[in-house]
């Protein structure tokens, strides 16, 4: 096989065979295709797409290409979730604990803040002292003693995804739906998960704001676990607004908590369990998609998700003295109130326009090397359908640097609006795809 007829064979529309892109993977992977010809295969790909079954294809080639987790003898169904990111989306925090209250093992390997989006791996990490850097032998330990493990993708896991997402990245290549579910899926797959749920956001605030877009993607998902062999399942949520109270790192952290105390904002607390609901069926521990929200909100009520989080902060070097004590924890030096100037109701928060807000407080990175501060945010004190009058506070920026705090004030002035009438939250749950 030469590498320049199978570019061809793609620009003319044809289906790739599984051994050409096996061929393929493993000739870029080993240096021997070289990223000009990559390159031209990607775009060719872009334009022409994939087959579910090509799709399928490239994922396991991606997979193959590096080092794959052993967790074979874990006891419990091995779940994890994934979200395609968005603004104040602290959600796996408490997922993951939740979900092994309730009986599975979620080996889940993160990713960090990008472009606007926050990332679950920055949000770990401004706990003082937490580690995502496990060995595989320290990440089957936490599975088999805790019930869930978070870390980040290692040097030798997935390294074809790692060398196409470089390339695609400075090609024009990124906005694929065959490229992207094989991003996402090798990563997810190589860790040793058995079942995955996909949380597919749309909207301002989301990589994927046409819901027709996200509902593509989150089929392609779906279909090519099934290509697999794996159960996958797709929830589309909504990404129009923020999340939850909190934008940023620890003080996602402290919502977070609250949440596993019991308390947190309806929204998030719902979705959560929702979530949760559906990793439990996807494990085989719940007869519906939806019968597994009663166990997951009692494990909350009961406080055992909080305990095993606390076990896990504690297993991966955290200090939970931040945890436990409100007055503890990263803190940002200057902070800054909005407050409202006319009376009415929240209209709209751009989530979008938050999320830009909080990188420029530091909470995450225009660049790969910028340096992310734990206790910089926002917190929304008014959200989408709060009536407010004019004075009444509407949301609080915490900043390392005054320049930063006004370009940040800035913005979220503008990303509140406020009408006349009452405009009531959109439900975070849009829609569900549950078969390939």
């Amino acid at each position: 096989m030469r590498a320049v007829d199978l570019i061809i064979k793609k620009r003319d529309g044809a289906e790739l065979a599984r051994e050409e892109i096996d061929f393929l993977v493993k000739g870029f992977t080993s240096n021997e295709i070289p990223d000009y010809q990559f390159s031209s295969l990607l775009m060719a790909i872009v334009l022409r797409g994939m087959t579910p079954a090509e799709t399928a294809q490239l994922t396991r080639a991606m997979i193959e290409s590096g080092e794959v987790i052993d967790l074979q003898g874990v006891p419990g169904p091995l779940v994890d979730k994934h979200s395609t990111g968005g603004v104040g989306d602290k959600v796996s925090l408490v997922l993951a604990p939740l979900a092994a209250a309730c009986g599975l093992r979620v080996p889940m390997m993160s990713g960090r803040s990008l472009g606007h989006t926050g990332g679950t791996l920055d949000k770990l990490e401004s706990i003082p002292g937490y580690r995502t850097d496990l060995s595989p032998a320290r990440f089957r330990e936490a599975l088999e003693k805790i019930g869930f493990a978070m870390i980040g993708q290692s040097e030798s896991v997935v390294p074809a995804d790692r060398r196409m997402y470089a390339l695609r990245d400075v090609t024009g290549t990124v906005e694929s739906v065959p490229l992207i579910t094989a991003s996402i899926m090798s990563k997810k797959f190589a860790e040793g998960a058995q079942a995955l749920l996909m949380d597919v956001k749309s909207g301002s605030g989301a990589f994927m704001k046409d819901r027709r877009e996200a509902t593509a993607l989150a089929r392609s998902l779906v279909a090519t676990g099934a290509g697999l062999g794996r159960r996958v399942a797709a929830m589309i949520t909504d990404m129009d607004q923020p999340l939850g109270r909190a934008v940023g790192n620890f003080i996602e952290v402290r919502e977070c908590v609250d949440i596993l105390q019991g308390a947190g904002p309806a929204d998030e607390v719902q979705l959560i369990v929702q979530e949760a609901s559906r990793m439990l069926w996807l494990g085989g521990l719940a007869a519906s998609p939806s019968a597994g929200e009663a166990p997951a909100r009692a494990a909350l009520r009961d406080g055992s998700a909080w305990k095993i989080f606390l076990r896990n902060v504690e297993f991966q070097g955290g200090d939970t003295a931040v945890l436990l004590d409100p007055r503890k924890g990263p803190r940002a030096p200057l902070s800054k109130v909005l407050t409202a100037t006319s009376d009415g109701f929240v209209s709209r928060v751009d989530a979008h326009a938050t999320g830009i807000a909080s990188v420029i407080l530091g909470a995450g990175r225009s660049r790969k090397e910028d340096r992310v501060f734990p206790g910089v945010g926002i917190t929304l004190t008014r959200s989408q359908g709060d009536e407010v009058k004019s004075g009444d506070e509407l949301c609080r920026l915490y900043a390392e640097t005054q320049a930063a705090l006004e370009e940040a004030a800035r913005l979220m002035t503008e990303a509140y609006a406020i009408g006349a009438e009452r405009v009531p939250a959109a439900p975070r749950l849009l829609e569900e795809i549950t078969t390939a």
